[in-house]
């Protein structure tokens, strides 16, 4: 039976909602308006390449004004790399790093229930280095983590729906400005170990394919939980992995607020053993 697509629809209006209502509720919202009302400009852009489908070419503009218009709304003295490059260096390599983190997210969503639990994990992982680094509650955060929770009842496989890029697109945006918006804040490793799976597979997978000479952007089934996947393991199986190191992400996470060398240590290590288990899952033989 095919499969329809399109929750995102549901799923990114919810978190905007959400996010609109924090002013009227004495919270002052993280990303604010502007911001929102960028995310949904790019869901409705993402609608129509669901519908239509768009040349990559006009996604990638979408996806850098995008970008460019959230940095814009950063305050003057906000330094996202904390000072490390100047001002009009730091402001140029976020967005790059922003457009990159949006299309990841979106390559990255490829089996039954993978990007829900990935939105959860960051959006739980948040919350709590805000609380724990005295930066106060994350309301868009918890919105993000509630509302993917809340699909995961639906597209835990046997999926009965799909984000679409409707979906994983503008959680791709948000995401990527909260964990921006918190190495702004100076927790920096947390922004680094919190995404750190999806980071590490779809990097190291681009560039193997850019080196073979691959059309980079066509679909493809060589990351690295595909791989786990064509070696008999269920979408189920390869999902539960994933949350299970975002479990320790998460609590490294919490770590790097006073240790960030350490806890960035832990990441690498974790994530490396995830990849390394899902290589080793690919050379099964197929049940």
């Amino acid at each position: 039976m095919p499969t329809p697509r399109g929750g995102g629809l549901v799923v990114v209006s919810v978190v905007l909602v959400v996010c609109g209502v924090q002013p009227f509720l004495g919270d002052a919202p993280h990303a604010g308006w502007s911001t929102i009302a960028i995310a949904a400009l790019l869901m409705g852009f993402s609608w129509l390449d669901d519908v239509r489908g768009l040349p990559v070419s006009a996604r990638l503009v979408a996806h850098f004004a995008a970008a460019i218009a959230g940095i814009a709304l950063l305050p003057a003295h906000s330094l996202v790399f904390q000072g490390w490059l100047p001002i009009w260096m730091d402001r140029a390599v976020a967005v790059i790093a922003w457009v990159w983190f949006i299309n990841l997210f979106n390559f990255m969503d490829g089996i039954d229930g993978i990007s829900s639990t990935e939105t959860a994990s960051i959006g739980i992982g948040i919350a709590f280095v805000s609380l724990f680094g005295n930066l106060g509650p994350d309301t868009e955060a918890n919105a993000l983590a509630g509302a993917a929770l809340g699909f995961l009842i639906w597209n835990w496989h046997p999926a009965k729906i799909f984000l679409g890029e409707v979906g994983s697109v503008p959680l791709g945006f948000l995401l990527g400005g909260l964990l921006l918006g918190e190495a702004a804040r100076g927790q920096w490793a947390a922004a680094l170990i919190l995404p750190g799976y999806y980071l590490a597979d779809a990097t190291i997978t681009l560039c193997k394919r850019a080196i073979a000479g691959e059309k980079v952007w066509q679909a493809h089934k060589r990351h690295f939980y595909q791989i786990a996947l064509r070696g008999g393991a269920s979408h189920a199986t390869v999902v539960l992995w994933i949350a299970g190191a975002n479990l320790i992400l998460i609590a490294l996470a919490i770590l790097s607020v006073d240790d960030p060398i350490p806890a960035l240590i832990g990441a690498a290590v974790v994530v490396a053993a995830l990849l390394a288990h899902f290589t080793r899952m690919g050379r099964a033989p197929a049940r």
